[in-house]
């Protein structure tokens, strides 16, 4: 702080004893970072593929690594978890409730997949992942899409409620093809592409409070089903 590192609605803060009023929407800068104060932190990060949803990953470089460093020092994880090979929507908080409420199995919330196949689509495969398809490691749980639609000769769109580990490749495979490619465009109606812009591989923004009430309120229709 002494050196300046600190700047509060443009104002250079050297006194590490100055008194702020940490009114909700302050705009403050630390560094080269410029941030907003918000008592809870929501944002939404275009994960590439070759990262972990992990603090302490294995093999590759963590997604933390990809958002300012104030982020974990408010302790602000994941929801939910996309693997290594799958990039997209990937949403952060450090709100517990909030991230309670959108994990739990009870509240379901539409999560958009693109998968890219290995062998060429036809309306059967559709069909039948809209009717459901039982996966190969779990005999007699059959999981279905919601929504299914063929975008390109190799390419479909798939929209499910659960979270099963790895569940839209397992579900391809047991449909009879490959899923090659996959991307995550929307969680919970938070889109990569919403907001106006499109955000870019690696590319994090916040997530307003009128989209949190969107997202709420999604889930608890969806429990209500």
């Amino acid at each position: 702080i002494e050196t300046g590192y600190l700047h509060v609605e443009g104002e250079d803060i050297t006194d590490p004893n100055t008194k702020l009023e940490p009114t909700e929407g302050l705009p403050y800068r630390v560094g080269d970072d410029e941030f907003q104060f918000r008592s809870k932190a929501t944002v939404l990060l275009n994960k590439p593929v070759g990262y972990e949803c992990s603090q302490k990953p294995r093999d590759n470089p963590t997604v933390f690594e990809l958002l300012p460093a104030i982020f974990q020092e408010r302790k602000m994880q994941p929801v939910g978890r996309l693997d290594v090979e799958t990039s997209g929507a990937l949403l952060f908080t450090d709100d517990g409730q909030l991230n309670h409420a959108l994990c739990s199995p009870k509240r379901g919330k539409d999560k958009v997949y693109v998968a890219t196949c290995k062998h060429a689509l036809d309306d059967s495969i559709i069909q039948t992942l809209l009717r459901g398809v039982e996966l190969k490691d779990e005999p007699g749980v059959i999981v279905r899409a919601t929504a299914a639609e063929k975008l390109a000769d190799d390419k479909l769109s798939l929209t499910l409620v659960e979270g099963k580990y790895h569940q839209v490749r397992r579900m391809i495979a047991a449909a009879g093809n490959r899923c090659e490619a996959l991307h995550r465009s929307s969680f919970a109606g938070l889109e990569i592409g919403a907001e106006g812009e499109q955000l870019g591989e690696g590319q994090w923004r916040w997530v307003g409070e009128e989209e949190l009430v969107q997202v709420l309120a999604q889930s608890k229709t969806q429990k209500a089903d």
